[in-house]
């Protein structure tokens, strides 16, 4: 292993700084800074005994400084403004199984930012930077790349990972340039991922503490979550992979088959329940309040630690250039809050010298962000979500409204919605220039092409939008659209196969009519 990928603390002393406003630095040599990234060209070979977790424990082993214990964090109440924070002396260790705070308000996880600011931004850029596409133990991961501001006191060996992260930033070119008149337009696809989700980002964090509370003896007896499909498939995932009951509560014919076969497959206990996921989240809670399960939907802040690592990702693979806009589809909403995180910390510890804007996109159909922002975000009513192609969305009562607000009046962000026909007509435009997005991601290019008719996104802005799932997982509502079957959807943009004769002229005759009308951009 080379050197360079573990945190020893042998490197830490010629990157120490005093405490100072945060800005980006340059890449000049000084005393506070390297003067260029990890050495990574140093190798050694693994002894044909050992796993890649044997490697790792033996590299860490001969640190000086175990990770662990220079840096720290715990759970606070989360506050609805900036300047309210530290104003409290409630807090708790992330080894309590805890969710709310005393007001039974929503917790948040907060960093030891004093000893993650002893090291500048160019350390940091360097450190993360230098172990993108490892195989080392834990790091080969988007998410455990950067541990020191996940969890940074577990174990490596508790960790419950798949290599998860690392997702494909794709530019855009076709779609921008065919339908939006942009040049710069980027799709960040979180669904290019172990289960075909964002959602494994948070939940290997997740199960790593649940594996991490069952060797200290901790009384969990499986992990529950409440879904509309994709939590579920990660969570099932995830405890397969550690060997931990999963529990997961789905509502009965609101979400595609290839997301109801995941937990199935992966041997979770599955409850279907005559409810929308808003009811079936009253239940999780409810059991979970009584039994000893332990609580995985987004209320459980550590999710969002892992999901916060996609933005400093896109930062990264921006080598460090801060994008002009991000839109997030949202239903629960703690993505958003999550995105907004990951930016932040980056900001704060001089990675980079500025926010993102930052847009949430919703379906008309389960619209409470929505609503609330149009109306000043002077009161917030929750919603009956009605059915929607996005169903991974579909929630009227979002359980991180309040973290969604602070992340976007503090990136001067904006919300956006998506009619049925609008996003699945996106979809198709999308899919039509080399893509196979899902419908969430359609949600997000329809608040996009409304942003940009509008004249709020200009022609040069740098703009990511951010797919949260693999397209693979709502193909029946791809054949449907295709197919022309959706009631009161016009489907401008189907192609269904056309039924040919099998005869050498009819097919030539179909052939001559395409050919003749097919568009050659």
């Amino acid at each position: 292993m080379a050197s360079s990928t573990l945190f020893h603390s042998s490197l830490l002393p010629s990157h120490r700084r005093t405490r100072k406003p945060m800005a980006v630095k340059s890449a000049a040599a000084s005393p506070l800074q390297p003067s260029s990234p990890p050495d990574t060209r140093q190798h050694h070979h693994r002894l044909p005994e050992e796993n890649i977790r044997d490697d790792a424990r033996r590299q860490r082993n001969g640190a000086p400084t175990p990770t662990h214990k220079l840096f720290s964090a715990k759970y606070v109440p989360f506050m609805k403004s900036e300047s309210a924070k530290g104003r409290t002396d409630e807090w708790y260790s992330l080894d309590e199984i805890v969710y709310r705070s005393r007001s039974g308000g929503l917790l948040d996880v907060e960093h030891d930012m004093d000893a993650l600011s002893q090291f500048d931004g160019q350390y940091w850029r360097s450190l993360f930077d230098s172990r993108v596409g490892k195989t080392t133990w834990p790091y080969g991961s988007g998410v455990w790349s950067k541990k020191e501001w996940v969890l940074p006191e577990i174990d490596d060996d508790d960790i419950v990972s798949a290599f998860e992260g690392n997702s494909n930033l794709f530019w855009a070119e076709r779609f921008g340039k065919r339908f939006l008149g942009m040049n710069d337009l980027w799709v960040k696809h979180c669904g290019i991922s172990h289960t075909g989700s964002f959602k494994d980002l948070g939940m290997t964090v997740l199960v790593s503490q649940v594996n991490r509370l069952l060797k200290m003896n901790r009384p969990v007896v499986g992990v529950g979550c409440a879904s509309t499909g994709d939590t579920s498939a990660a969570l099932s995932a995830y405890c397969a992979a550690a060997g931990i009951p999963s529990i997961v509560f789905l509502p009965s014919n609101k979400i595609s088959m290839a997301q109801l076969v995941q937990p199935i497959a992966n041997g979770a206990f599955v409850l279907s329940i005559d409810t929308d996921f808003d009811g079936c989240m009253k239940l999780i809670r409810e059991v979970t309040a009584e039994l000893p399960i332990y609580l995985a939907n987004s209320l459980n802040s550590l999710r969002l630690e892992g999901q916060k690592t996609a933005a400093i990702e896109i930062l990264q693979q921006f080598d460090w250039e801060v994008p002009d806009w991000v839109i997030i589809p949202g239903g629960n909403l703690g993505n958003v809050y999550a995105f907004y995180k990951g930016f932040k910390m980056c900001h704060e510890l001089g990675l980079v010298d500025r926010v993102p804007r930052l847009v949430c996109a919703q379906a008309s159909n389960a619209n409470p962000l929505y609503q609330y922002y149009k109306s000043g975000w002077t009161e917030f009513k929750p919603v009956k979500a009605s059915t929607t192609f996005a169903s991974a969305i579909q929630i009227g009562d979002p359980v991180s409204i309040d973290r969604a607000v602070v992340a976007l009046q503090n990136s001067n962000g904006i919300v956006e919605e998506a009619t049925e026909e609008e996003l699945m007509d996106a979809m198709a435009q999308a899919d039509s220039t080399g893509m196979f997005i899902c419908p969430h991601t359609g949600v997000a290019l329809t608040a996009l092409n409304k942003l940009r008719g509008s004249g709020v996104i200009s022609p040069t802005d740098r703009t990511v939008v951010v797919s949260t799932a693999h397209g693979l997982k709502f193909t029946q509502s791809k054949i449907d659209y295709h197919s022309s079957e959706i009631k009161d959807m016009e489907c401008r943009f189907a192609n269904p196969p056309m039924g040919v004769k099998a005869d050498f002229g009819a097919v030539m005759d179909v052939l001559r009519t395409y050919l003749n009308k097919a568009p050659r951009k």
